[in-house]
C-alpha cells in the first residue's frame, strides 16, 4: 500500500509559477509510475503530466505543455509538478497518483491505483 502526500499549492498570480511535490511511502518508488490530474468543481478529474518509473518517459497534456514539466527524485520518493506560466484556468485541486508495474503510464483516472488527498492551486487574474 502506497501512500502519497502533496504539498505545495497555494494562491499566485497569472502568470507566475509553483512547485508541487508529492512524497511517497509505504512501498519501492520505483516500482510506480507517477502521474498529476487536477479537478475543479462539478468536473472530471482531468490528466496533467506522468513520468515513467525510470523517469525516462514523460507524457502532458496539451494544454499544460510547455509549461508544466513532472520529474521524480528516486532518492528522495519524490515527484514533482514545475508549473510556470499559470493561467486562471489551472485553478484546480490537484493530485498525484501511482500505478504499479506492469500497469503501463496511462493517462486516465482508472490507470492509477493510489491517489493523494491532493493540493489547491488557485491563480488570479
Amino acid at each position: 500500500q502506497v501512500q502519497l502526500v502533496e504539498s505545495g499549492g497555494g494562491l499566485v498570480q497569472a502568470g507566475g509559477s509553483l512547485r508541487l511535490s508529492c512524497v511517497a511511502s509505504g512501498g519501492t518508488f520505483t516500482s510506480y509510475h507517477m502521474g498529476w490530474f487536477r479537478q475543479v468543481p462539478e468536473k472530471e478529474r482531468e490528466f496533467v503530466a506522468a513520468v515513467s518509473w525510470s523517469g525516462g518517459t514523460t507524457n502532458y497534456a496539451d494544454s499544460v505543455k510547455g509549461r508544466f514539466t513532472i520529474s521524480r527524485d528516486d532518492a528522495k520518493n519524490t515527484v514533482y509538478l514545475q508549473m510556470n506560466s499559470l493561467k486562471p484556468e489551472d485553478t484546480a485541486v490537484y493530485s498525484c497518483s501511482a500505478a504499479e508495474r506492469p500497469r503501463g503510464m496511462g493517462r486516465t483516472p482508472r490507470d492509477y491505483r493510489y491517489w493523494g488527498q491532493g493540493t489547491q492551486v488557485t491563480v488570479s487574474s
